[in-house]
């Protein structure tokens, strides 16, 4: 949240006019712990419901829901991101955010809140992939998905964007899909436990790493889908204790204008870039990328003179 936070702010206000509020704070957030603890206090004295998380589990998942009656009816409105709500970090990281009316979406974020907040038993949701509960499993059953259809002949593609990746079962399933003959570019800004480029394990992964004035901070999964192209957000890495020990959620862009948008602006980019990239090579070290006979692509400079064309 940051010590100056206008989203805070407005949530104290909110509950001030009259409003239900109710909000997720978690104390165990890094750097944060002080702040989120006088926020938590602040939001209680105005009659706020302040919840700390559960128990065990850290609650990473970024999410927003606002419930409205419009026209005698409730209407919800649910942001979904892959960032922390806090203004500071906002100029210095990437990530993405979802403004959504879907109806089945904003009912699965009030599900998650019911749970959350104790108040509901957890389940299957519809559209959101959900840590501790299904998402390891949906994106295991997604790889291998591609996989079955690279063996079938037909499109089949993966490209993921993230911090980290070093769960084992998801590395194991990455490799089988690159033997299978599924093309796999991995965007892993930090720590990689896989290998790629091996002859027979992982020869159809690529894996590089964008270091430059942003730090790359979106987790974004791509797949084929045999040409019915998925994409995903999601505020988890690919990592044990974002699967099993956090709170944590993954969304479906469905409307393809910003299937797309995401994809230009979040995929593609990154592969292209040839002055902030670094390569992992088979034996787990990294070169870096050079421009040599073509010209110098920066993803982060061409997000940048995308921006101020807006």
């Amino acid at each position: 949240t940051g010590t100056d936070s206008k989203l805070m702010m407005a949530l104290i206000r909110a509950a001030q006019s009259g409003k239900e509020v109710t909000a997720v704070v978690e104390l165990m957030a890094r750097f944060d712990e002080e702040a989120n603890i006088n926020w938590a206090a602040r939001l209680e004295e105005v009659g706020a419901h302040v919840i700390y998380g559960v128990v065990g589990h850290k609650t990473h998942a970024k999410l927003a829901l606002v419930i409205r009656r419009e026209d005698g009816e409730l209407r919800r409105y649910a942001h979904l991101g892959t960032g922390n709500y806090h203004a500071r970090t906002a100029r210095l990281y990437t990530d993405f955010g979802l403004l959504t009316a879907d109806e089945t979406m904003t009912a699965d974020v009030a599900s998650l809140f019911t749970q959350i907040t104790g108040l509901g038993k957890a389940g299957k949701l519809k559209r959101l992939w959900q840590a501790p509960f299904t998402l390891h499993s949906e994106v295991v059953a997604a790889i291998n998905r591609e996989a079955e259809l690279a063996a079938a002949g037909k499109p089949a593609a993966i490209v993921a964007k993230m911090n980290a990746l070093l769960e084992p079962q998801v590395i194991a399933a990455l490799y089988a899909a690159s033997q299978a003959g599924v093309k796999i570019d991995l965007i892993i800004r930090g720590v990689c436990a896989l290998k790629p480029g091996i002859a027979g394990l992982s020869e159809n992964i690529r894996v590089r790493s964008i270091v430059g004035r942003f730090l790359e901070h979106t987790r974004i999964f791509y797949f084929r889908n045999g040409g019915d192209e998925q994409v995903y957000l999601s505020s988890a890495d690919w990592m044990d204790r974002n699967f099993f020990r956090r709170i944590e959620t993954g969304f479906p862009i469905l409307n393809p204008k910003l299937k797309k948008r995401v994809i230009a602006e979040g995929l593609k980019p990154y592969l292209r870039d040839n002055v902030q990239a670094w390569e992992m090579l088979p034996d787990g070290s990294y070169r870096r990328r050079s421009p040599r006979r073509a010209a110098p692509y920066s993803a982060q400079a061409e997000l940048l003179a995308l921006l101020s064309r807006q």
